[in-house]
């Protein structure tokens, strides 16, 4: 029995590592939502991608875009861990579409270069900035990870 149960520990982890589908039920920003799974909520972080902070500007417009996307919707979560606020980090599904592929091709979001992985990202924000979509319709858009670095200057 204790062997069951050691095993069991073991690979829970693993099992929780999984990808799951769940309905949206809320929007925290530009690249965190709330996932309702059977009777519990996950707060899932979007992978490779960075919109911009609620009290940036754009923040309040990559919100509202998010949410256009996925409030109320069932999508599918691509785990990929957890980020250091315990988020789950993951790629979104809304059937077919890939959420934060469609949030850099919106001009939404920039690409988070530290973390991206999909090279596909980059022309959608190549050909969002060309545009001039979105965020990038700005006179000078800042990314939100230096925004955060002045924040926490100040």
């Amino acid at each position: 029995m204790r062997l069951v149960i050691a095993f069991a520990a073991m690979i829970a982890p693993a099992i929780c590592l999984a990808d799951f589908t769940g309905r949206v039920v809320g929007v925290t920003d530009g690249d965190t939502i709330t996932v309702l799974v059977d009777v519990r909520q996950v707060k899932v972080r979007l992978t490779e991608i960075d919109a911009p902070e609620k009290r940036q500007a754009w923040g309040t417009k990559a919100r509202q875009a998010l949410s256009d996307l996925v409030f109320g919707r069932v999508v599918t979560v691509v785990e990929n861990g957890k980020d250091r606020y315990q988020r789950m980090l993951g790629r979104v599904l809304v059937g077919e579409t890939d959420v934060s592929a469609e949030m850099v091709r919106s001009g939404n979001a920039w690409i988070y270069r530290k973390y991206a992985r999909d090279k596909a990202l980059f022309a959608l924000e190549d050909e969002a900035r060309e545009a001039a979509r979105g965020l990038w319709s700005l006179p000078n858009p800042v990314p939100p990870w230096e925004f955060r670095r002045s924040a926490s200057v100040r």
